[in-house]
């Protein structure tokens, strides 16, 4: 979690139903009885202050400034918080998706374990079904000739950066990927998934959360 952010300022200490927003997530890690510690990669000391003293699984992992920056991949930072652990199986989350539930975690890291003969990884995903083009208006996953209802068109799967569960061994064998070589889609309610990159995603976030929470 940086300290700094371009498009909603201050935004992971920005108050979300009371609370600093990454709160919202770190509750719902705290209730999942599988994950056994969090860590939160960090260049903000109010942030690792704060979560220190409110949260009993959180361990600060300090960022070094090679790693600070907008445009660092988030695959570097994982290879640099993985140096600072022995665990084997972890789960990536970010906090800019409030409303993800430990409930949703449980079930996937449950099928992740379950699975692991079959597939070395896992990440959430939204389900598409409408029509999609691309930039200069050709049909991506449909034929305009052939007008179908959207629920009948054959679903598309949005990866929605709410989860990653994946190995260490997956990870380095991917060539340091959270995504592994086999991995496997784990489908999510979209309102679930709702992500705050914008003002407005932070004010229709809230509303949900606040409705939910009620």
């Amino acid at each position: 979690m940086k300290g700094h952010s371009e498009r909603v300022p201050n935004k992971n200490m920005k108050l979300f139903n009371g609370r600093p927003l990454y709160h919202a997530v770190m509750l719902e890690l705290e209730r999942c009885e599988l994950v056994t510690q969090v860590l939160i990669n960090t260049d903000s000391d109010r942030i690792a202050e704060d979560a220190v003293t409110n949260f009993s699984k959180a361990r600060i992992v300090q960022r070094p400034a090679e790693l600070e920056g907008d445009l660092v991949s988030m695959n570097r930072i994982i290879e640099h918080d993985l140096l600072t652990c022995s665990a084997d199986h972890f789960i990536q989350t970010h906090s800019t998706n409030p409303l993800l539930k430990a409930e949703t975690l449980s079930k996937a890291a449950a099928a992740y374990l379950r699975d692991l003969a079959s597939y070395d990884s896992v990440f959430s995903v939204t389900r598409l079904q409408t029509r999609l083009y691309t930039a200069d208006a050709s049909p991506v996953n449909h034929n305009p000739q052939e007008l179908i209802r959207t629920q009948d068109l054959a679903p598309l799967f949005e990866e929605n950066s709410c989860f990653y569960i994946f190995s260490r061994s997956s990870f380095v064998a991917s060539g340091g990927r959270r995504i592994g070589l086999k991995p496997r889609l784990f489908e999510m309610d979209k309102l679930e998934a709702v992500d705050i990159d914008e003002p407005e995603d932070f004010v229709l976030a809230e509303l949900l959360y606040k409705q939910h929470h009620s």
